[in-house]
């Protein structure tokens, strides 16, 4: 399978935060199988990485099978991404298939590379594919602070709800994790850019490629916008690849003091 480096996108700004996303075709219900597979991709990744993206049940696939694909919290994968996150001296985000108190959740972890980690369940679980039916939905938001950034990490579906996105707590980054399929794309690529516009926060949206074992085929279209919206990152690539790029603290934040938007934010609270 082919795979495409590209090059740096410097912002001559301080304060980066050096992010690479992958953007691959999962081996359908093979864990050993996709964690070989990702560890020969980030093999290829800079030492300047301090943040690297994996998709949404990046072992598996988007698969309902939890009952024989399940792992504990601290099990293969999760083993997995510490010592790959030691290795590389960043970061690794990506949602695993976790059994929990006899429940099964749609679990993304954020381990830092000192080996800790931190972890978000999937609030919106995907009633179209009965996802509900089967892994039980998250209840509480994650923030992450890493090296000065304050990052919100959320799984596919929680893209289309933008109150669960509502920046109240000035997150300088918010990441999607998914398994989005071609036919609903078009939702993806306009919905992370307005996640990005209306949080004016940097927006990750790392995707899959290829097709599942249930027959759906996805198309990528990985990408990453600035706080209004512009791309850092190319669009509508459905090949694998992996992307290095930077993020400015600096201006993000000028551009947030410049306009104020987050300031006439309305005033509410989610239940």
């Amino acid at each position: 399978m082919a795979q495409l480096y590209t090059n740096f996108i410097f912002l001559s700004m301080d304060e980066k935060l050096n992010v690479a996303i992958i953007q691959a075709e999962l081996e359908w219900e093979h864990i050993d199988a996709n964690l070989e597979m990702f560890s020969e991709k980030i093999k290829g990744i800079s030492e300047k990485a301090e943040l690297i993206v994996l998709p949404e049940m990046f072992t598996t696939g988007f698969s309902m099978n939890a009952e024989n694909l399940a792992e504990e919290t601290e099990g293969k994968t999760l083993n997995w991404m510490i010592k790959t996150a030691k290795h590389k001296n960043a970061a690794i985000t990506g949602s695993v298939i976790i059994k929990e108190n006899g429940a099964y959740y749609n679990r993304l972890f954020f381990v830092f590379p000192d080996g800790n980690y931190k972890n978000y369940d999937k609030r919106h679980t995907f009633t179209l594919a009965k996802e509900h039916l089967t892994y039980t939905a998250g209840k509480d938001r994650l923030i992450v602070e890493y090296k000065g950034w304050k990052i919100c990490p959320l799984v596919c579906y929680d893209l289309r709800f933008p109150v669960w996105a509502r920046n109240t707590e000035d997150y300088d980054v918010l990441i999607y994790v998914a398994n989005w399929p071609e036919k609903r794309v078009n939702a993806w690529d306009a919905l992370l850019k307005a996640r990005a516009i209306e949080n004016m926060s940097y927006c990750i949206g790392l995707n899959r490629t290829g097709e599942d074992g249930d027959g759906y085929v996805y198309n990528g279209h990985s990408a990453a916008y600035d706080v209004l919206g512009n791309a850092i990152t190319g669009l509508d690539r459905a090949e694998e690849f992996v992307e290095e790029f930077e993020l400015s603290k600096q201006a993000l934040m000028e551009t947030r003091d410049k306009l104020k938007f987050l300031q006439d934010r309305d005033a509410f609270s989610l239940e």
